[in-house]
């Protein structure tokens, strides 16, 4: 159980068309095509959590649950994202969630390219 930001990045880069590490508010960060999917906290607060866009139906229900790897703070209301505790999560399930983050965030054509492939 657990994994780490290399882990995340290396999964997503090889999986997904025309994604890339990069950058966000200073902090490393996961983007197609210039839209971001993740991103590593670096600010005090909730520092080393990954911040991971979700629909908000998805972010609803990993809060209401028990798995205690998914938590939000003030920050992040009314926002699509989900905090994410990359100690305690379950890798199958993340990589689950990146890919859905991934779908939301690529381009239209990207997104059905990578469906096509699939």
């Amino acid at each position: 159980m657990g994994t780490t930001w290399d882990e995340i990045v290396s999964f997503a880069t090889t999986t997904f068309p025309q994604t890339e590490a990069s950058t966000s508010w200073g902090s490393p960060s996961l983007k197609v095509k210039g839209k971001m999917l993740c991103r590593l906290r670096q600010e005090k607060q909730a520092h080393g959590a990954l911040a991971l866009k979700c629909a908000p139906e998805d972010k609803e229900s990993l809060l209401a649950g028990d798995d205690p790897a998914f938590f939000t703070i003030p920050h992040y209301d009314g926002y699509p994202y989900v905090l994410v505790d990359l100690e305690r999560v379950n890798v199958a399930e993340l990589r689950e969630l990146v890919t859905d983050a991934w779908l939301l965030a690529a381009p239209v054509r990207v997104r059905q390219q990578w469906e096509g492939e699939q």
